[in-house]
């Protein structure tokens, strides 16, 4: 008996060693993501908005200050839960802005591709549960949802967004709002439902459930905030009245000030000059000023909400006694988001807005408003614009969607066991770090060659300041948008309208702000670089874009094929239009012969 019981013994000591540590030992994961969140948004960064909850996990953990992801949501996501690059996933790019040719290729399936494990996968296999509550937006076809994917619950939108308060889409291109819980569509959301509160009750929800299964958990809470349409309730908005009355060029100049004191960015970092297109805060008329500073305002308020929301998951794993044996990651999945709606928005100078009847035709539809009184509220739909969005990117230049450092350099904060606390790191990393530095620190074995992306633990512990070397080639690249990192020195690609499909080459340790173009300065090294990010679009699978391609074109055409309502509106506006200017030639020939 006494053999049978030692044999037994061994077992379970070889058992807890195959997952790198005791069951009981092995620390919980809580993954935040905010949605379109600027670098100096969150208050530790330099924020404006009250942030208590997420101070407090910077004051206790480390700041990622060179902490880089991909410009756009659903290839950022892919990029976070598996640790490849986007197009080893199959997410590339997003279904709203993808060209016809590329369809279906290999790397543009626009959901995770068979082989493909995610983080939850593989931390599920490893004795873990694995919940989910937030935005997913990497498919809902068969076998796309996280059900399939390594979670065991998950309650989720599966959309590029959603409105926040009542079961609706919020763009044209979707025409209903995919809601699922575990597998199934949700057709009904309750009547109180706001999105940040809701999402932290569920999984609050899902970890009492599971919580007799005596395992730790891996919860993976991707925030609706602050994408468009930003809505908050007006208690939050009106906490910020005056903040933002002075206009987007002075923000911007403010950030860029606070950035230098803290230390994000050196003495001496120039900022890059506004491109045309935006408008000057004092050409804009009274009445706009008011209702874009107010925009900001329910911006803010929104990234209030969201932080109280988290507070009470903090408070609640504390109170089950987890918090203290549970790493907490919160960081964005890009840049701050520029588009805004068709609606005599005085900042189109030079850009486009597309699609600008289906727009119209979908506001109706759906009962949206944007009005002042109540910008914010439930039916409102709320967007800061590309001024605002500019601004909240300082110290850096451009936003969301583009390879500067504006739409690829988000905060970042880790904290719990075995984190530095009060600390800071300068290291260069990505989004594609997340998942091999959580199975690093949850002891699952898996061949580093596996990923794109590299443990962060040192940086962690404070045992290393970089986990990549000068000579490290690291590539992003989401429709035709791109970068390359590689030492303190970056080439960058942005398309149009807000680039010129121009590659350049800056000095990221001397002008983070990306306003000196060294290319024909330094052409050998130009060159090397060039030919370091070929060699990363071989490795990974990039496809060319067709000629003459738009993003914001592409959209007006997806949007139209996919939804045959705007298309019919479309085409019932087109005859009215036509009927009624052959009926009034008519009536106006007829008047002339009869005088």
């Amino acid at each position: 008996m006494k053999t049978l019981w030692s044999a037994a013994f061994a077992l379970t000591i070889m058992a807890a060693l195959a997952t790198g540590t005791a069951a009981q030992d092995r620390p919980n994961f809580l993954v935040i993501l905010v949605d379109d969140a600027a670098y100096m948004d969150l208050e530790p960064f330099g924020g404006e908005a009250s942030m208590p909850s997420v101070s407090e996990l910077a004051d206790r953990g480390t700041m990622f200050t060179n902490y880089h992801t991909s410009p756009l949501c659903a290839p950022s996501r892919a990029m976070l839960l598996t640790g490849l690059d986007n197009h080893q996933t199959g997410v590339s790019t997003i279904p709203e802005v993808l060209p016809p040719e590329l369809e279906g290729q290999p790397g543009y399936t626009l959901s995770l591709e068979p082989g493909v494990l995610t983080v939850a996968d593989r931390l599920r296999d490893a004795g873990y549960r694995t919940l989910m509550s937030g935005k997913w937006h990497l498919g809902h076809g068969e076998g796309d949802l996280p059900v399939n994917h390594g979670f065991d619950r998950s309650f989720l939108i599966d959309g590029s967004g959603a409105d926040n308060y009542d079961h609706r889409p919020y763009m044209p291109y979707y025409h209903y709002a995919p809601w699922f819980e575990d597998g199934e569509f949700i057709e009904e959301l309750p009547d109180d439902f706001y999105s940040s509160q809701f999402l932290v009750d569920r999984m609050i929800q899902y970890l009492d459930e599971t919580a007799d299964q005596d395992q730790p958990f891996f919860a993976y809470l991707p925030f609706q905030a602050i994408h468009i349409p930003i809505q908050v309730p007006r208690e939050y908005t009106d906490r910020y009245n005056g903040v933002y009355d002075d206009g987007w060029e002075v923000l911007r100049e403010r950030r860029h000030a606070r950035a230098i004191e803290l230390g994000f960015v050196p003495e001496g970092t120039e900022l890059a000059p506004a491109p045309d297109a935006l408008t000057p805060w004092a050409e804009m008329s009274d009445e706009m000023r008011v209702m874009l500073a107010r925009s900001m305002q329910v911006n803010a308020g929104m990234l209030e909400a969201m932080d109280h929301h988290i507070g009470r998951l903090i408070a609640h794993l504390e109170e089950t006694g987890e918090l203290d044996n549970t790493v907490i990651i919160i960081t964005s999945d890009n840049g701050p988001e520029f588009n805004h709606l068709p609606m005599n928005f005085e900042s189109r100078r030079g850009i486009t807005w597309p699609n600008f009847v289906g727009w119209q035709i979908f506001m109706h539809r759906y009962g949206y408003t944007w009005n002042l009184e109540t910008l914010g509220e439930r039916n409102s739909y709320g967007f800061i614009g590309p001024q605002w969005a500019f601004a909240a990117s300082s110290p850096f230049d451009l936003f969301k969607f583009y390879g500067s450092e504006g739409g690829l350099r988000v905060p970042m904060i880790v904290a719990g066991p075995g984190v530095a606390e009060g600390a800071r790191t300068e290291g260069l990393t990505f989004v594609s770090d997340i998942t091999p530095t959580i199975l690093d620190l949850a002891g699952v074995n898996a061949p580093t060659e596996e990923f794109y992306g590299r443990s962060l633990r040192g940086l962690l512990e404070g045992t290393q300041a970089a986990v990549y070397g000068s000579n490290d080639a690291i590539g992003i690249e989401v429709s035709g948008n791109a970068a390359l990192y590689r030492g303190n020195w970056k080439i960058t690609r942005n398309q149009s309208p807000w680039g010129d499909g121009e590659w350049r080459l800056y000095n990221m340790a001397t002008d983070p702000g990306e306003v000196q173009n060294l290319a024909t300065t330094e052409p050998e090294l130009f060159a090397s670089m060039l030919e370091a990010y070929a060699a990363y679009e071989a490795d990974v699978g990039v496809l060319p874009l067709p000629a003459g391609y738009s993003a914001a074109a592409q959209v007006t055409i997806n949007t139209t094929q996919k939804n045959r309502w705007t298309m019919r509106a479309l085409a019932l506006i087109a005859i009215s239009t036509v009927l009624l200017t052959l009926g009034l030639l008519w009536f106006g020939v007829r008047r002339l012969f009869r005088r």
